[in-house]
């Protein structure tokens, strides 16, 4: 079983030939990814409206996906009705919200009242993480003590930081995708932050999912470990059913 936590679909402004959710699917299907879950492509960069409008069609033609609402920080009543709207679909499982295409910093007053909407839906939050400013997620979450936070890839090149801030707060979760990885950096994390912490995220349509797969054959995960990592805790975290979670 493989539940990845940090995906995409739909078009980028990139050079790269993806777009269609059937891309989602292929690669699931060649990686043995059982669910995923995504955000718009357009959402992320452009129209969060429309984005997560498009993003619920997708998601009700094809139920191996599930949902991130997309939030702009820059407009947080139209996040907040975005929100309402498809956690009612009951297809939508947690919040995505970026820095850099906003124009926002991690630990902005707009990001973090963007996360605290999602604790008071129920949502955990994925963030885009690439700097030292991952170790303020701690206080955020101290100050908001229903909110649970991912931290998409691990802090970027900052991952020393991202495992030391996980260390400090059991409602800041990991996970790997990159397009570029130093060897030893999932394992050195696993050796450290609390096992149900920890996730398994692709940043698939944009990125081959290869990638963050070796990242976790890197690590050499037990049995046990493995069985974390890739399904269990993302079923708890994101309240996902599946026929293993017994």
């Amino acid at each position: 079983m493989i539940i990845d936590v940090h995906a995409h679909a739909g078009p980028w402004f990139f050079a790269t030939d993806v777009g269609s959710p059937e891309l989602n699917l292929a690669l699931m299907d060649r990686y043995g990814i059982d669910r995923q879950i995504v955000s718009a492509s357009e959402a992320v960069t452009y129209d969060m409206v429309s984005g997560n409008r498009w993003m619920a069609e997708v998601l009700e033609a094809h139920p191996r996906l599930l949902g991130y609402v997309v939030v702009n920080p820059n407009d947080l009543a139209a996040g907040a009705e975005e929100i309402e709207k498809y956690l009612a679909t009951g297809r939508f499982v947690g919040v995505k919200v970026h820095t850099t295409y906003p124009g926002q910093t991690l630990l902005s007053q707009a990001i973090q009242d963007t996360m605290a909407l999602a604790a008071e839906a129920g949502l955990p939050v994925l963030v885009h993480t690439w700097d030292e400013s991952v170790l303020g997620l701690v206080d955020v979450l101290e100050r908001n003590p229903e909110l649970r936070i991912i931290a998409g890839h691990m802090g970027g090149p900052a991952w020393r930081t991202a495992v030391e801030a996980a260390t400090r707060s059991d409602r800041l979760y990991l996970e790997p995708c990159c397009s570029i990885t130093d060897a030893g950096r999932y394992r050195y994390a696993l050796d450290r932050v609390p096992l149900e912490q920890m996730l398994f995220g692709t940043d698939s349509t944009l990125v081959d999912p290869a990638i963050a797969l070796g990242v976790v054959v890197d690590a050499d995960l037990t049995e046990v470990e493995q069985e974390h990592v890739m399904w269990r805790n993302a079923a708890r975290l994101f309240g996902i059913e599946t026929d293993q979670a017994a």
